[in-house]
């Protein structure tokens, strides 16, 4: 089959969640699978934060062996539609791109790449066909998701690799920690890396943190949370990348932004890691470390659904104690309201939580990788 085009549209939504989903996506699609990706997306702006190489200026350019092209609404570029077209969490593509899909001879492959989620419905949703009301073009949905009937998760063929070979060099931490200005960690103590959104939960952690043992090098990427975390220890001014505070057993360093092969080094090099929205929720997974997630909010508390149906897959084979811990922690941080028993009980847990973290990657990847999945369900299309 000769190399097959791929148009991935993408709509940013909350600074980085959609775009570093999309993202990877096509560096995986064009690294692993020939694939000839063009990336729209509507903000060019947020899409440089996580790809520092990228020109935001810039209405077409090539990053790597991907099209990079701006997503401008009303839509008036000239184009010619790909041989497989992904809209990505349910962005419209424009009316004009869906008419020429039409108008082509053979139709393209048409995908809605759906948010993750690991509720039981999912199964029976994936792979679903969708005719469109008025066009000859048919649009199915694929749903990531944890089991052997979704389309499963994203992660590079060579990541579980490089992470392992990264966490068994000690002078390269030793090395990254340096450069970030983090001094090594004191006997006993824990690195724990947070990248959430605001809420009172932080403020209430921290400060237990400052309070307690065993010290703790908090790592936090500039963002949303870090005022809440300040808040904590009584600091009421706003905190810059580069800052560092001592308050107790706690210290607090605060770092840029980084790309996303630096995120997922930041991952791999903590003990513990808080995540939030869906890329930095699956990447943590792939650390082979304990975690907690700070799910996007919903109204009616449709994302608390979401966390206790994961919650449901992940601790399924952990024992009582460990799992009660581990999900206590989660439902009290989305909660916004932390019990002071909830990190003593999770500390508790930390050896049964790291041995199952350890575990769980190779068990999700039972089922192939997001992107592997989505080529041969295109292929299965075009036959």
């Amino acid at each position: 089959m000769p190399r097959l085009r791929w148009d991935i549209f993408c709509t940013v939504i909350d600074n980085f969640g959609d775009i570093g989903v999309t993202w990877r996506l096509a560096r995986q699609l064009a690294a692993e699978h020939a694939a000839d990706i063009t990336l729209w997306v509507d903000d060019l702006a947020s899409f440089a934060r996580i790809a520092p190489a990228l020109d935001p200026t810039l209405a077409t350019q090539m990053l790597g062996d991907i099209h990079i092209r701006r997503w401008d609404k009303p839509f008036t570029s000239d184009f010619t539609p790909a041989d497989v077209v992904i809209e990505a969490f349910a962005c419209e593509l424009p009316a004009s791109y869906q008419q020429a899909m039409a108008a082509r001879a053979r139709k393209p492959v048409w995908l809605n790449l759906e948010y993750l989620s690991a509720e039981d419905w999912v199964a029976g949703c994936h792979g679903m066909a969708s005719p469109h009301p008025r066009l000859a073009l048919t649009k199915y949905f694929f749903f990531p998701g944890f089991g052997a009937n979704t389309g499963g998760l994203l992660c590079e063929g060579c990541l579980l690799a490089a992470r392992d070979a990264w966490q068994a060099d000690r002078a390269a931490q030793d090395a990254y920690w340096q450069a970030r200005g983090v001094p090594p960690c004191p006997a006993g103590g824990l690195r724990i890396s947070l990248f959430a959104y605001d809420t009172p939960a932080a403020a209430q952690w921290s400060a237990t943190l400052a309070a307690g043992t065993p010290p703790v090098q908090l790592l936090v990427p500039h963002g949303r949370v870090l005022s809440d975390v300040l808040a904590g220890i009584g600091i009421s001014q706003p905190g810059h990348a580069g800052d560092v505070y001592q308050h107790g057993a706690l210290s607090i360093y605060v770092l840029p932004m980084s790309d996303q092969d630096g995120y997922d080094r930041l991952l791999w090099s903590c003990d513990v890691n808080i995540v939030r929205g869906e890329d930095s929720f699956v990447r943590a997974q792939w650390a082979g470390r304990p975690f907690a997630w700070h799910i996007y909010r919903q109204d009616e508390d449709a994302h608390m659904e979401k966390l206790q149906a994961f919650l449901q897959h992940y601790l399924a084979d952990v024992a009582a104690p460990t799992a009660d811990a581990i999900r206590s922690f989660n439902l009290g941080w989305n909660r916004d309201h932390l019990p002071a028993e909830a990190w003593p009980q999770l500390l508790a847990a930390l050896p049964a939580w790291q041995a199952h973290a350890t575990r769980w990657p190779q068990q999700q990847l039972a089922h192939g990788d997001l992107a592997t999945n989505l080529v041969q369900f295109t292929k299965k299309q075009l036959q």
